[in-house]
């Protein structure tokens, strides 16, 4: 799954987030701090490891534990590559299972892990 933030779109995620800090939304301040751009916001970094869980598990599934971790900024431009991999599954009762999944989000340009998650989604049997 790709994902390519523009500076429109973290603008609106700061709105809708109440976030208010400067740096995801004044190219300037930004710069000023040492960076080339505005920084996509970690909770977005989540948002998009979120969506690989949920369009994979689908409709059936819940999605039961997330943690993540941001590694590294990533600025609009970037396209950011969101993957998974199944580490394990265990069935929980006769109608219901879990599976564990280690998730990343890598930026595309020079293959640096921006955010990774661990993940379980219960899905039935």
């Amino acid at each position: 799954m790709r994902h390519a933030p523009t500076r429109l779109q973290l603008f609106r995620y700061s709105a809708v987030t109440w976030n208010t800090h400067r740096i995801h939304f004044d190219a300037d301040y930004a710069e000023q701090e040492g960076y080339p751009d505005v920084l996509v916001q970690s909770h977005l970094h989540g948002a998009f490891l979120v969506t690989l869980c949920t369009e994979w598990m689908g409709a059936s599934g819940r999605l039961t534990k997330l943690g993540v971790s941001v590694r590294r900024y990533a600025v609009p431009g970037d396209v950011l590559v969101c993957a998974g991999e199944v580490t394990g599954a265990e069935q929980v009762d006769e109608s219901h299972g879990l599976v564990h999944l280690n998730v990343t989000e890598t930026r595309e340009s020079d293959d640096t892990v921006c955010a990774i998650a661990t993940a379980t989604i219960a899905l039935p049997l």
